[in-house]
């Protein structure tokens, strides 16, 4: 049973703690309602806010290329559009399936 080849073979307990993370991550993803989550809101925020970050010390190391900073436009331009219409879909009323499994949350955490 504790042959030196198999032990090798089986994935260490962090790994696979991390593969299901990620797998755990993109199932959440693709299902409807995903971009209403705050994780998934956090880590959306968290990518513009590094493609800002990135965008502007480029525009440094460039000697402030005006290049940089239509793309720093562009951006923030999109940042803003996906920020809006996250906000235009949480003004829309639920679906009918959707209400019953928020009132079956609501009474959970009760």
């Amino acid at each position: 049973m504790s042959n030196p080849e198999i032990a090798q073979n089986e994935p260490q307990d962090g790994v696979t703690e991390a593969l299901e993370g990620v797998e755990t991550f993109f199932n959440n993803i693709l299902t409807p309602g995903s971009s209403l989550h705050p994780t998934f809101q956090a880590i959306l925020n968290g990518a513009f806010a590094a493609l800002l970050v990135i965008l502007l010390v480029l525009a440094f190391l460039t000697s402030w290329n005006p290049h940089i900073f239509a793309l720093i436009v562009i951006e923030l331009a999109l940042w803003a559009s996906v920020k809006w219409f996250v906000e235009e879909l949480r003004k829309m009323p639920p679906k009918e399936g959707e209400e019953e499994t928020e009132d079956v949350k609501e009474k959970k955490e009760q």
